[in-house]
């Protein structure tokens, strides 16, 4: 059963915000209430936070989908909906969140760090929020906004000062059960180690993290073994130590071979050649194994390298190593640069930018801005008032002007919003504001035109009181009484 798992897909859904309500507040001997709509409760956000006591991310890889809780729709007498609640996912030290692409989204380091990774979507106003001077009794509210929704690719780098690194079975999880209290499995054969164990060395007044990286073998960079899945948890190490084995019983290997072999492919995975290296030769107390450390270590020096003859059997050489990887700990926490406390910086909206734009794509005009493709997901469209209130706040923002600059005339096909959701009509300048246009709730005059379904009810009415009028004056005559009573002065009777 997989027990680790250090890199997963996950679907985000932040909570949808609630609808605004339309309510018209009434009362016994209060005919002229007003709107009393309330407005609806935020989306939840689904947010990432660091959790020191979570590890692995296997929990999301048995659930790969996370969605929060929608906003309650506003009701009559002011009452606001709900909220709905924020989903907060715990993540282990080190999570970098990415998108289908690539692209870092976070670095989540230290405990308590926090991402929105799908932020709620804005509550729609009710019609008591909507009302002013001109327009008084609003028929409509503005809908609620979807919350965001995503893929995000997590992946978790151990936040370690040393990796140990090397060959399967070099005896990297003995030494940090020995340098450490940490309690890896060990056994004598290859990949024993499935997942990096982390374990915590104190050496004087230094107390550091080391790292047990599972083995690499010729071909790690590539995705051969288990070496590409668990490179990246060596990427924030301040130093590497290579473990060779001087008591190898494979043909072809001795510790100078085994060192090129990975430091080839740390070559190849890219982004480590800066870090410093030690080497640990190690099962220097197995017969021959401290001939081949002899041997070797002359020329092991003569390549830069700081080499220590160590055995985690017969806990020989580990102090030396221990306060060896302690000192270069120390030396580069104390050359980093002190971590300033993030400033926050308002980066205004200025004067004479408008906040959208207009570019002509194919004899169509696309209009792309915050506030013009927020108001379109706002508006009811099958409410008439609510889509001539849209027309109105387009117009005041400047949208309509910037379509005549462009060339744009009536009947051109405009595009708000972008290609994969958009909305598309056919331009109709609008000649004066409609905030003032009065009417019965829910109907702008100025839709009167796109509505036959309403004008054929109409037709359809007045023929019905047409022939309702014919009847009863049919029935008059024939009864011999008047249609209708009344005397124009010349003495008849008008029927």
């Amino acid at each position: 059963m997989t027990t680790f798992v250090d890199r997963v897909e996950l679907y985000v859904a932040a909570g949808n915000g609630g609808h605004g309500c339309a309510s018209v507040h009434r009362e016994k001997f209060k005919p002229l209430g007003g709107p009393d709509g309330g407005n609806g409760g935020e989306g939840g956000s689904v947010t990432l936070v660091v959790d020191a006591q979570v590890t692995t991310l296997l929990e999301y890889h048995h659930s790969p989908k996370r969605k929060a809780t929608n906003g309650k729709p506003g009701a009559g007498g002011h009452r606001t909906g709900a909220d709905g609640h924020n989903l907060v996912l715990p993540v282990p030290d080190g999570t970098v969140v990415l998108d289908k692409q690539g692209n870092v989204l976070a670095d989540l380091v230290g405990h308590g760090t926090t991402f929105v990774a799908a932020a709620g979507g804005r509550g729609g106003l009710g019609n008591s929020a909507l009302a002013s001077a001109r327009r008084k009794a609003p028929g409509f509210a503005l809908l609620g906004e979807p919350g965001e929704a995503r893929d995000i690719v997590m992946e978790l780098k151990s936040v370690a000062d040393v990796a140990l690194v090397g060959y399967p079975s070099a005896g990297k999880s003995s030494l940090i059960s020995v340098l450490s209290a940490a309690k890896p499995k060990i056994a004598d054969y290859p990949f024993t180690t499935l997942i990096p164990n982390l374990g915590v060395v104190t050496a004087g007044e230094t107390v550091y993290t080391i790292a047990d990286v599972p083995g690499l073998i010729p071909g790690a960079s590539q995705g051969k073994g288990l070496g590409l899945e668990f490179l990246r948890h060596v990427e924030r190490c301040e130093v590497l130590v290579h473990v060779l084995d001087c008591a190898t019983l494979e043909p072809g290997r001795d510790p100078l071979t085994d060192l090129e072999t990975i430091e080839a492919e740390l070559s190849q995975y890219g982004g480590l050649e800066n870090r410093p290296r030690l080497v640990a030769l190690n099962k220097v107390d197995v017969p021959d194994g401290q001939d081949i450390a002899d041997l070797t270590r002359t020329s092991l020096e003569e390549r830069g390298y700081r080499v220590f003859e160590v055995s985690a059997l017969a806990h020989k050489g580990l102090r030396e190593l221990s306060y060896a990887l302690a000192q270069i700990v120390s030396e580069a926490r104390a050359a980093k640069p002190l971590e300033e406390s993030t400033r926050i910086v308002l980066r205004p909206t200025a004067v004479d930018d408008a906040g959208f734009t207009v570019t002509e794509e194919d004899g169509a005009y696309r209009i792309r801005g915050i506030k013009p493709e927020r108001w379109v997901r706002q508006t009811d469209f099958a409410n008439d008032e609510a889509v001539g209130y849209l027309a109105d706040r387009l117009a005041r923002l400047g949208i309509e002007q910037q379509l005549w600059k462009v060339g744009a005339k009536e009947g051109d096909t405009v595009i708000i919003g972008p290609e994969d959701n958009a909305v598309v009509f056919d331009w109709e300048p609008t000649m004066a504001s409609g905030a003032e246009m009065l009417g019965r709730r829910g109907e702008d005059h100025r839709f009167e035109t796109q509505r036959p379904a309403v004008d054929r009810r109409r037709d359809r009415q007045r023929g019905r009181d047409v022939a309702d009028e014919e009847y009863r004056a049919f029935e008059a005559l024939s009864s011999g009484r008047p249609a209708i009573d009344g005397d124009d002065g010349d003495g008849d009777e008008e029927y």
